[in-house]
């Protein structure tokens, strides 16, 4: 009875992790500008987004990236990438992300 009950209570459990899962499209256009820049896209939750930024290169670099979720604003992140550096980048939005586009630009210093 208490394996029954336990079994029960286990898959109740995973019901709302699985109805929490979060995907949509994102399309990124990088123009790197000769640097040595990894970004990795992140869905973090349905209104917001993540950018992972990694820097390869031997010196520092400077990014901007723009996001963009439809009809709303654009929203912009900047940093400076020191070498072997890693940096996430997010924007949150006021609305359901349907589709993302984040325009990476990044230039040597």
């Amino acid at each position: 009875m208490k394996r029954i009950c336990f079994a029960a209570l286990a898959s109740l459990s995973i019901i709302p992790l699985t109805a929490l899962a979060v995907s949509y499209p994102v399309e990124v256009e990088q123009a790197l500008n000769g640097t040595d820049v990894l970004a990795t896209t992140e869905t973090i939750d349905r209104d917001m987004a993540g950018l992972v930024l990694q820097n390869f290169g031997e010196r520092p670099v400077e990014c901007t990236a723009v996001f963009r979720n439809g009809p709303e604003a654009p929203r912009t992140r900047r940093t400076v990438l020191e070498a072997g550096e890693r940096k996430p980048l997010t924007a949150k939005f006021k609305r359901d992300v349907i589709r993302l586009r984040i325009k990476l630009t990044c230039a040597p210093q």
